[in-house]
């Protein structure tokens, strides 16, 4: 089959490979949409994947073509979405429910062949059955909204709070959405990129901004996210907290970026400072969030390559050109 293989951080090819073989509680999925998001770049630029070549991609949908000898969950001809997330099990957070910060944590994508390719291996148990009439390409997008849910999962999700979030992307974008559906009195959006913002106001943000000062809130917001891993947007957004409010960090850094924080002004007024990493108990939920139409798939996914363009679709990615990028099949 063939794959989009990241050889080394900084060279991806299309290669060759050879075709995945189901064990006994796996299955093999032709791969119909595969997501590009934050985390791809982190790996193609050397962090994350615990050793290459990798074929990345995380976030990807298709269908079931070979099963394993013990599954019966699933047939093939059924179509899934696949969350990657990959959990010893017995480790001391495992052991605790806290399988996303597992000790021996790994990924589909990103410790073992991911979604980037003509078929991907996965365990049965991190297939989401889809429902007849669900576009499954679409249905890559879950995967995403998973980590969105875990975020919403640490936050207090009182009725009538402000928002304010850094980074109208996908994850951005997404975050708005529950947010609205969570009982939010307003959500502002932040962003640098015109087109992002135009988003966000189609999608029915109450304001989209390029900077936080353009808005008005002299008591701060309730809940901040960033939603962008940028040491800037991160500080700024530190600082527009209300007293009691929560500030997540869910945007990905880099592994050397640093931010300040103020001691005083965390007790004093009482903020909360915390963190979202990727799935947690969320997969099945964002799936029912999905079918159910939580987000718009024709709004969030703004453009298609074919495989063998994985590494032009990963340069727009970077450039923020667009929303979600997503590759599909080869070209005949």
């Amino acid at each position: 089959m063939k794959a989009a293989v990241i050889v080394e951080p900084g060279l991806i090819e299309i290669q060759t490979v050879p075709d995945p073989t189901p064990g006994p509680r796996d299955v093999v999925v032709r791969v119909a949409g595969c997501g590009i998001c934050g985390t791809d770049l982190h790996i193609m630029d050397g962090e994350f994947a615990p050793a290459y070549p990798i074929v990345p991609g995380h976030e990807f949908a298709g269908e079931v073509v070979e099963v394993g000898a013990d599954v019966t969950e699933v047939r093939v001809g059924d179509a899934v979405a696949v969350d990657p997330s990959l959990h010893c099990g017995e480790c001391y957070y495992c052991r605790r429910a806290r399988g996303n910060l597992c000790e021996n944590w790994g990924g589909i994508g990103i410790s073992v062949p991911g979604g980037a390719a003509e078929y991907a291996l996965a365990p049965v148990k991190n297939c989401y059955r889809l429902p007849a009439g669900v576009a499954v390409a679409d249905a890559a997008l879950i995967e995403p909204l998973s980590c969105a849910v875990r975020g919403f999962d640490v936050l207090p999700r009182r009725m009538a709070d402000h928002y304010l979030i850094y980074g109208s992307g996908t994850m951005g974008l997404m975050m708005m959405e529950l947010a609205k559906r969570a009982g939010a009195a307003s959500v502002s959006m932040v962003d640098l990129n015109p087109e992002r913002l135009a988003t966000a106001k189609l999608l029915g943000c109450t304001a989209a901004v390029t900077s936080a000062d353009e808005l008005e809130a002299p008591r701060g917001w309730d809940v901040v996210i960033d939603c962008t891993g940028v040491e800037a947007a991160i500080s700024d957004g530190l600082r527009r907290v209300g007293r009691g409010g929560t500030f997540l960090q869910f945007g990905v850094a880099d592994y050397g970026a640093r931010v300040t924080v103020e001691p005083y002004k965390i007790y004093n007024q009482e903020i909360t400072i915390t963190g979202s990493m990727a799935v947690l108990h969320s997969y099945e939920r964002a799936g029912e969030l999905f079918v159910g139409g939580v987000l718009r798939p024709e709004v969030f996914i703004s453009h298609r390559f074919p495989l063998e363009a994985y590494a032009d679709a990963l340069a727009q990615f970077r450039a923020g050109v667009g929303r979600k990028v997503q590759v599909g099949p080869p070209t005949p």
